[in-house]
């Protein structure tokens, strides 16, 4: 009943804030500097009042509604003149005033000039790469960014298949839904990373991640612990979901897809705003997910729902509350454990493996649930022109209940006819959960010091993590892999039968730790077009001890880690060079070894530091107006203090710290739109890694970890921009992964082989409705992906979607 009383609610509001813009207007317009290119993220406003807009990538704004008079319309930004103009609105209708400003000397340092921008898949700033407004051509990181318009074009639906268009960066293993450590695991520069960050803050969601609520993805390379630490990151760099926002007019958009594997999906996006001075503005995203497996068994079944508010309750506060909550249900990825070396195996590759690639071993019934939370709160105050605070909390919450299949490949075992054996386990979480709290208070600054323009940003975190997850370890059977033998009887009913009476083999994770952390960092700017970076970070690490697989000590230990940049503008806005030094860290704890004389007997040991650190040195481009943006970058990455297994003991529990990790390459990203209608998004890497130090079988090769040495990814499309078919576009593309050692000593090579996926859209996008059409896997390619494992992907699917704009 209280579900239909807010719904009624919120579509009498809705009528009453359409019925109130009957009888007020608007204003719209444009703003341009005097070269005639747009001007982006400006203040435009009625001058003594709270109403107002800021401008969009085209410059343009939109204020309503407005009650009829005569008021004066002004545009102000740091950097800028301000202008202002007098606009008479009429009831019902929207004045249109256009602004063509004079830029001041400092004009650039401030505003995004895009000129005449129609490349609409680059983002050319960024507010959370440095933990401040900066653009690229100024931030000496490197980074790539992945636009809603993009995901649109390419129907994509999750923040996996987003990943497909940042290069450099490959999925290693699909999302399993367990608490904790359930997300998909991706490889980047040669070290794995998950992504567990959102709109800068931990926001860890342990499922394949619904697209609903992201308004863009930007991936952030190499090791980034001065500004977000260890706890959330990797040394080949971190990934950050932004998410949208409530604006300041009512709209939105209601869409359905469907097509191959019984795929279904229904989503919405409702923005309105709850007062009339538009200073509470509400929005609320939500999707439905229901797919069977391209296998014999499988299926997936996920809710998203994200709602966000804003308040602002005077220029100076925002407050924005908002919330993520994400159930599914269903079948874990297929993946299979290679036991043995290639020779045991009787194949070195996954495509010479006597396996069914839509077979999937398994009956009905074998399926888990799981549940992400995250919840935020931020409150921006602006001190002063020259200072701003930003405090934010985070909570996040991930639980997990049910079966995971894990299949392991043998050679002939237990007298099986066949050579080639299946055995077949499940490994289930009971009631396991994992949570993590965040606050961040963060202070901004905007000033000089003389004549040198100071950029600054000041941060306390304080990162608390719990765990409470327990591992249940399940064997079925072992079966051969052979033509027509009969796997369905493999269920989750025949599974509890056959552990009837007896006990799992138990995993448990109970742990928890807390971490201090302060950060400061600068960009100072020595002249117009040179700028350098500097900042510092300490970390304190309060772990409280539990159970990690085992007994865990408690223990305390401070890490501290720079980083400095330098950036010189070739051409101003336009071209820049860039060199840099980060560094990141993590804390392994401790580590356990023996003696040789008592090899049986465990010996904890607290460990050291890892560190990881990086030069990199390249050049970025933003051209022709925003029509050409490009960074090309070479970077080295040396990691000490790596835990590795001690074979001179000759025990199970021995571990030394002494392990080296060297790893390199060059990535190429262009985003570029060289004529009307025509865009492209496009990416090279090639990354050499190699275990510098490490056991005999594994020194000077590359870690099993680090996927494939070279990617590329490709998206072309046009849309037609003029015309009674305006609208109307085509897209295509795919992505090409090299070989990918996933065993990779003396005594073993095992190789998923490289591979090709091309991928197809079409679409008619109207001002009210959009029709799209996609294909995945155009050429119906068997490949497969791994971390250490074997992974088929999905085959040729094809999905269409209309959506309703309103």
């Amino acid at each position: 009943m209280n579900s239909i009383r807010h719904f009624f609610s919120l579509a009498l509001l809705v009528w009453a804030s359409a019925a109130f813009a009957q009888s007020t207007g608007g204003i719209r317009g444009r703003v341009t500097n005097r070269n005639g290119g747009a001007v982006e993220a400006v203040s435009v406003g009625l001058q003594g009042l709270p109403q107002g807009d800021i401008t969009d990538d085209q410059g343009r704004f939109m204020i309503r509604p407005v009650a009829p008079g005569t008021y004066t319309l002004v545009v102000s930004a740091v950097g800028l003149k301000t202008e202002q103009q007098s606009v008479t609105v009429t009831a019902g209708q929207t004045a249109t005033v256009n602004f063509s400003l004079a830029e001041s000397a400092a004009e650039l340092k401030e505003v995004v000039v895009s000129g005449n921008r129609t490349n609409k898949f680059s983002r050319t700033n960024s507010d959370d790469v440095a933990k401040m407004p900066l653009k690229n051509v100024e931030n000496p990181q490197v980074y790539n960014t992945v636009t809603k318009e993009l995901l649109t074009e390419q129907l994509v639906f999750t923040a996996d298949d987003a990943t497909r268009n940042v290069p450099g960066l490959q999925r290693m293993w699909e999302a399993t839904g367990r608490a904790g450590d359930g997300g998909s695991y991706y490889a980047m520069r040669g070290f794995i990373v998950q992504t567990q960050l959102r709109n800068g803050l931990v926001g860890n969601v342990t499922n394949t991640i619904d697209a609903v609520n992201l308004e863009k993805l930007e991936v952030i390379k190499g090791p980034s612990g001065t500004l977000y630490g260890s706890s959330l990151t990797s040394y080949g760099g971190l990934l950050n979901r932004v998410t949208k926002r409530a604006y300041d007019h009512f709209g939105g958009e209601l869409s359905y897809a469907g097509g191959s594997y019984n795929f279904n999906r229904v989503a919405l996006d409702l923005n309105t705003p709850l007062n009339s001075a538009k200073t509470i503005l509400f929005r609320v995203n939500g999707a439905w997910n229901y797919e069977k497996s391209f296998q014999t068994a499988g299926f997936s079944r996920t809710y998203a729902v994200a709602p966000s508010l804003t308040i602002r309750p005077s220029e100076k506060l925002s407050i924005t509350l908002d919330g993520e909550l994400q159930t599914g249900t269903g079948t874990t990825k297929q993946t299979f454990f290679p036991q043995g070396t290639a020779t045991t195996l009787g194949a070195s590759r996954a495509d010479e493996l006597p396996l069914d690639y839509r077979q999937a071993y398994t009956g009905d019934g074998l399926w888990a649930k799981s549940r992400s939370v995250n919840l935020f709160g931020q409150v921006n105050y602006q001190l002063s022109p020259a200072w701003r605070s930003s405090t934010n909390y985070t909570y996040s919450s991930s639980y997990s209940d049910g079966g995971g299949v894990y299949f392991y490949l043998r050679g002939n075992r237990r007298g099986l006819a066949s050579q080639d054996s299946l055995e077949r386990r499940s490994q289930n979480t009971s009631d396991s959960r994992a949570n993590l709290t965040e606050v961040q208070q963060l202070f901004n600054g905007d000033f000089l010091l003389g004549n040198l323009r100071n950029r600054v940003v000041v941060g306390l975190d304080f990162l608390h993590l719990r765990n409470s997850q327990l591992f249940l370890d399940y064997g079925f059977d072992v079966v051969p892999i052979r033509a027509g033998y009969n796997y369905s009887n493999f269920t989750g009913a025949a599974l509890e039968a056959a552990n009837a009476g007896t006990s799992a083999y138990p995993y448990l994770v109970d742990n928890e730790r807390n971490t201090y952390s302060a950060f400061v960092s600068d960009v100072l700017n020595i002249t117009d077009r040179l700028n350098i970076l500097a900042a510092v970070r300490i970390d304190r690490f309060a772990n409280k001890g539990g159970t990690y697989f085992g007994p865990e000590a408690s223990y305390n230990q401070t890490a501290y880690s720079p980083k400095f940049g330098a950036v010189y503008q070739l051409v101003p806005e336009q071209l820049s060079v860039f060199a840099n030094y980060q560094n990141s860290f993590r804390n392994p704890g401790f580590y356990t070894t023996a003696t040789a004389a008592n090899p049986t007997q465990p010996i904890s040991v607290n460990a050291k530091l890892e560190q990881a650190n990086q030069v990199e040195a390249g050049v970025k481009f933003d051209r022709l107006g925003g029509r050409f943006t490009a960074t090309l970058s070479l970077y080295n990455i040396y990691v000490k203090n790596l835990l590795r297994y001690d074979p001179t003991i000759g025990s199970f529990y021995a571990q030394t710290q002494n392990g080296e990790q060297l790893s390199r390459g060059v990535e190429v990203d262009i985003i570029a739109n060289p004529a009307k209608g025509l865009n492209v998004v496009g990416g090279f890497s090639y990354n050499y890694s190699e275990l510098a130090v490490s056991t005999a079988d594994e020194q000077g090769r590359r870690p099993n970890t680090a996927s494939s040495p070279v990617l590329a990814n490709l998206w072309v499309s046009y849309r037609l921009s003029e015309g009674p078919l305006r609208g109307l576009g085509l897209g295509a593309g795919g992505n090409y992964a090299s070989d990918n050692r996933i065993q990779n000593t003396t005594s073993s090579v095992f190789i998923l082989p490289a591979y090709t996926v091309l991928n197809a859209s079409a679409f008619y996008d109207q001002p009210r409705y959009r029709l799209s059409v996609k294909a995945d896997n155009l050429t119906n390619t068997h490949y497969w992906i791994g971390y250490t494992t074997i992974n088929p992907q999905k085959l040729r699917s094809i999905i269409g979607q209309v959506a309703l704009k309103f």
